[in-house]
């Protein structure tokens, strides 16, 4: 896996996970606007463009990243947060290590398996695959995500270098992802946020693993799409982020 770090390493540090389909840049107005207080970390996911392997499962990134943080900051940082296939892997990371971080934001996550979308994932993209390099579709595709319009440029250019096999594997991943038990045990002090434009599924995603996380915090957030809180409200979220940490300091 691969890493774009911000700030000085020598300050409590931070990790955020991007989106499926996305990259790094998810987080990086965020990144800009902490590095002179904390050390940021942006892991660019497996499967993603500028990622060193192919994407086989949300447990195998969960692992990667487990190990990275044991290897190099002695099991333990300051806090993460995750974005939808984000989100999951955060969740995985919670359940495999339970002191892994101080605080986590899981955002917009789905936590319900999808058994008729899981199907229908690889005979859709098989036809469609050929049309993401095409811009036309690319800016309809990235028109639906509610996404701010000076990252389509960064959006088109990392979707046309996701393979066929890559995208399946992840956004099938996504669909059939299944919180384990062990997640309730985490010791983080968790926020889970949702917008209330969402789709119903991912506000009883949201209800369902505050649920799993005793002490967890949810917030839904007014006017809100499916991701709109890290990638286009930057702002808000370090408001977040800082207000988390305040508190369980």
């Amino acid at each position: 896996m691969n890493f774009k770090e911000y700030g000085d390493n020598s300050k409590d540090t931070i990790m955020l996970l991007h989106g499926g389909g996305l990259s790094w840049w998810n987080y990086r107005e965020e990144a800009e606007k902490l590095k002179n207080s904390y050390h940021i970390i942006l892991p660019i996911l497996d499967g993603h463009s500028e990622s060193d392997r192919n994407f086989t499962s949300i447990e195998d990134n969960a692992q990667e990243i487990v190990e990275y943080i044991i290897n190099n900051y002695n099991g333990h940082i300051r806090l993460m947060g995750g974005l939808s296939l984000g989100g999951q892997i955060l969740l995985e990371i919670l359940s495999r290590k339970n002191d892994i971080c101080d605080c986590a934001i899981i955002e917009s996550t789905l936590a319900i398996p999808m058994t008729a979308t899981y199907k229908m994932i690889r005979p859709a993209f098989s036809m469609s695959y050929g049309l993401i390099s095409k811009k036309w579709f690319s800016q309809m595709q990235f028109k639906s995500l509610k996404i701010k319009k000076d990252l389509f440029n960064e959006y088109y250019r990392d979707t046309c270098k996701i393979s066929k096999e890559d995208m399946i594997a992840f956004m099938e991943a996504n669909s059939k992802y299944e919180i384990k038990d062990s997640l309730s045990s985490t010791k983080a002090k968790v926020l889970v946020v949702v917008g209330d434009k969402d789709r119903p599924i991912m506000k009883k995603s949201a209800s369902i693993i505050h649920q799993k996380i005793n002490g967890s915090r949810i917030e839904i957030l007014p006017n809100y799409y499916h991701g709109d809180f890290s990638i286009n409200n930057p702002q808000q979220y370090v408001k977040a982020i800082n207000k988390l940490i305040a508190i369980e300091t």
